[in-house]
């Protein structure tokens, strides 16, 4: 990008990777709209860095919440150079377990806020021809365990619309990225994660020893999140940025297994596969 000073807009900042993004963004001098649905927990970053960052309260589910967050960050700062789509949560149930209520809002979150907030911050990224945006997915947007299967189909969906994106808006000079953490020290697995009340028996070696493992790993997973940050302003600064930007050793290591799984899977069935089409 060709801005010197990018003016960074980020969702769910007031914890976790999008937290470390904030401030990675601001200690290299750069101003940012940091957002998240409670301003209190935004106080310490406003404090430091003074006018050169905006906090904003944000519900990304809530449509007429976004309009005004996006209108007044570009009324305050001119633009909006990079979108960091960050809000979003997990939800521990086995399929059979999940209450509607929640599978809904998970996915109101993860999927229609981020898609709500792109649609407001693109006009302004197109009238100038230039931006980029961050997707917040998952190495569970590329590989689906027990007990996380409505994460994983919020994450799956972020990773099919996000490279469609890409191809629509690279005309236009906005560049997108898809971010794929793997197990990062933030509260996902603590704090930030729904788990349904609901629990069947028969799921107890399946997605009962998930959602067990899944609580255990809180506060200790491999995954630094101001490191993780530093590679997404790599990733920004970068003449051809990444399409795909997987965080973490175990994320690079599970992914390569899932090329590996699905080449000998369409491998095998080849010629059942090529059966399906008329005789040449």
């Amino acid at each position: 990008m060709t801005t010197i000073s990018p003016i960074w807009f980020i969702t769910g900042a007031s914890s976790g990777l999008g937290q470390a993004v904030a401030h990675a963004v601001l200690e290299r001098g750069w101003k940012a709209v940091i957002t998240a649905r409670n301003t209190d927990r935004l106080a310490e970053l406003s404090s430091r860095h003074g006018d050169r960052v905006l906090a904003l309260s944000l519900d990304v589910t809530d449509k007429n919440s976004v309009d005004r967050a996006v209108r007044r960050a570009e009324e305050h700062f001119g633009a909006i150079d990079v979108l960091v789509n960050n809000a979003g949560y997990g939800y521990l149930a086995a399929i059979e377990e999940g209450t509607d209520q929640e599978i809904r809002a998970q996915f109101e979150t993860n999927v229609f806020g981020l898609v709500e907030v792109t649609k407001h911050v693109l006009p302004g990224m197109r009238a100038r021809r230039q931006g980029h945006i961050f997707n917040l997915s998952s190495l569970g947007g590329l590989v689906a365990f027990a007990a996380t299967g409505y994460y994983h189909a919020t994450k799956f969906a972020v990773e099919g619309l996000s490279e469609s994106l890409s191809l629509e808006v690279a005309p236009l000079g906005i560049k997108v990225t898809i971010v794929e953490p793997g197990a990062f020290r933030t509260d996902w697995a603590g704090r930030s994660m729904i788990e349904s009340a609901t629990v069947i028996d028969d799921y107890a070696e399946t997605a009962g020893k998930r959602r067990q493992a899944t609580r255990a790993v809180s506060g200790n997973q491999p995954g630094d999140p101001a490191r993780a940050a530093a590679a997404i302003i790599s990733a920004f600064e970068a003449e051809q940025p990444p399409l795909r930007l997987l965080l973490g050793a175990p994320a690079l290591k599970i992914a390569r297994e899932r090329l590996d799984a699905l080449r000998v899977n369409f491998d095998r069935w080849a010629d059942l596969t090529l059966s399906a089409d008329f005789p040449v």
